[in-house]
């Protein structure tokens, strides 16, 4: 995984989520439904996720306050419900922090798509069998995915 920050700077590692054993369209349709997790579960993921789009999208330290602001545009928002989840975010080392005053200013550690790869690789992991998790995920992308991910792969074939 890259990590930038320093020991200080970061809060415990992050726990694995698990799957279940279900086809990634089921799984998808699923997540989609709302039928993953409880409410409680479901409303804080899509809260972090949120958070994470607001940071990312800023592309600089954002105070809880300056998230708050902006996510208080398109839902009512507690600012102690914006700080829990910079502080989860943080503990679970996907979020830099440094102090900006009298409060802390948070970034992410890693891009959305560094993000993603690593979730890819973490679901990866925790597969019984990595092969059949890689051959259904491969087969769920697109025409235009595949022939990205070829020409990914011959890239690197050729750099080695």
């Amino acid at each position: 995984m890259i990590s930038t920050a320093t020991a200080a700077t970061n809060g415990p590692a992050a726990d694995s989520h698990m799957c279940g054993t279900v086809t990634l369209h089921a799984a998808v349709a699923l997540a989609e439904r709302g039928d993953v997790g409880t409410r409680k579960q479901l409303r804080g993921g899509e809260l972090e996720a949120a958070v994470m789009d607001v940071l990312w999208d800023a592309g600089a330290w954002l105070t809880p306050g300056e998230v708050h602001e902006v996510l208080s545009e398109s839902r009512a928002l507690a600012y102690n419900t914006v700080l829990t989840i910079l502080v989860r975010l943080w503990e679970k080392e996907r979020l830099q922090r440094q102090r900006d005053g009298r409060a802390y200013a948070y970034r992410p550690l890693l891009t959305r798509e560094q993000y993603a790869a690593v979730r890819i690789e973490q679901v990866l992991h925790e597969a019984r069998d990595r092969p059949a998790a890689l051959a259904n995920f491969v087969e769920a992308l697109g025409d235009r995915d595949r022939t990205q991910l070829r020409r990914l792969l011959e890239q690197l074939s050729r750099r080695r």
